[in-house]
């Protein structure tokens, strides 16, 4: 694969944000290597995705569907890529008519906020592959704007999807208010954190907790965060959704 100049600059990015993720690990007690980062690459060609799968990055998150689709073709055919060790992570909301090529092409749905959605994937996920990995996003502070259940409504939506074939529950999703300051995003991701807590008390067996972003990703760790998901501080300014992923 050929290196430019402009993937120095993802190399260096990519880092940057990984020495972060190790110093905040290290200053909440924790070992870096139980925080994995996802490079959300959403509005992003596939040629980035390429360059930080050269310097070793391996998961990416996607939020529109035909665009995620339209790279992972691309990306296949780019030789030195090897494409079955990338990692597919659906972080966007879900239509109903949309998760028969979710089920089917990614690896992990950080999204599922409703049963329905819940038993799509269970239905349409293909019989070959491995249970898909599945993140319940919770709306921790009721943002009308934002998707995700209720922390209220989460134990009834958590025992729906549990026993689900083709479906593994791992664990929690949230975007909390934007805030900076590090005492409200501690405060915010502890409530998730708790609702995790209190769910593997009851036995679910949870072991992922999807939270943190750029500006939030040390508060996140602290509160035991597993996966942090980051885009702009890898990639730069988010592309126009009408330009060209595919170059």
């Amino acid at each position: 694969m050929i290196i430019d100049n402009d993937m120095h600059k993802i190399d260096d990015k990519l880092a940057k944000v990984t020495a972060r993720i190790h110093q905040a690990a290290l200053a909440a007690g924790r070992n870096p290597q139980t925080v994995q980062l996802i490079a959300v690459s959403k509005t992003q060609p596939a040629a980035a995705i390429a360059e930080a799968y050269a310097w070793g990055q391996r998961a990416f998150g996607e939020n529109y569907l035909q665009e995620a689709l339209d790279k992972q073709s691309v990306l296949q055919a780019i030789p030195g890529l090897e494409w079955r060790s990338l990692e597919w992570h659906f972080i966007g909301p879900i239509q109903s008519n949309k998760t028969r090529p979710i089920a089917a092409h990614f690896g992990w749905v950080h999204s599922v906020d409703r049963l329905k959605i819940a038993q799509r994937l269970s239905e349409h996920r293909p019989d070959g592959l491995p249970p898909l990995n599945i993140c319940v996003q919770v709306n921790i502070d009721d943002e009308t704007t934002k998707s995700g259940i209720s922390l209220a409504d989460l134990p009834a939506l958590a025992a729906a999807i549990q026993p689900l074939p083709r479906l593994q529950l791992r664990g929690l999703m949230a975007i909390p208010a934007a805030t900076n300051n590090p005492a409200q995003q501690r405060a915010a991701f502890a409530k998730l954190r708790n609702a995790f807590e209190a769910l593997n008390a009851q036995g679910y067996g949870l072991d992922c907790l999807s939270m943190g972003m750029s500006g939030d990703m040390e508060a996140a760790i602290a509160e035991g965060a597993t996966f942090v998901r980051v885009g702009t501080d890898i990639f730069g300014a988010r592309a126009s959704q009408h330009n060209n992923f595919l170059t």
